[in-house]
């Protein structure tokens, strides 16, 4: 991802309101970001803890889509819909995000089932263990790191077109 600096950010949100985007708390970490090892910048607001924040690419524009933790717990361990990972370290929580355009001004919302402070970049590049002789274990990272990608994009894209 390329580096962002902070107006960029709060202008590239598509579904929150002047307001909000000013309210927004930028990530403790944010001048120290390795902005080569992230698909996507995500963070949840440490004065708001039901609101969470992610910005990516689309083409060569970033795009930021404000995340709400949905009421309520889910019964078993799910898996996130982002790094597909099985093996977290970390709890996947369910979000509503508000559609971009017209369709969030009539209410219209997407869920998603994301790690909980959306560290799917860290989780796809984790090593997982052998399961058998000769496994590309590189190969392996790229392919998640490529389907992390394309996950938030395809998102990102359904937030964007109200979908």
């Amino acid at each position: 991802m390329l580096p962002l600096i902070e107006q960029q950010i709060r202008a590239s949100f598509i579904n929150a309101s002047l307001r909000e985007r000013k309210a927004i708390t930028l990530p403790e970490n944010f001048g120290s970001l390795d902005w080569d090892n992230l698909e996507f910048l995500g963070w949840r607001d440490p004065k708001l803890p039901l609101v969470g924040y992610v910005v990516t690419s689309l083409g060569d524009a970033p795009v930021g889509i404000m995340f709400r933790k949905a009421e309520g717990k889910i019964r078993n361990r799910p898996q996130c819909s982002w790094c597909e990972d099985v093996d977290l370290p970390n709890d996947v929580l369910f979000f509503n995000a508000k559609a971009g355009g017209q369709a969030g001004r009539d209410g219209d919302t997407i869920g998603l089932l994301v790690c909980a402070n959306f560290e799917c970049s860290a989780n796809v590049r984790m090593m997982k263990s052998l399961p058998y002789i000769g496994f590309d274990r590189e190969a392996e990272v790229h392919r998640r790191i490529n389907v992390l990608q394309e996950h938030v994009l395809n998102f990102a894209r359904r937030v964007r077109d109200g979908e």
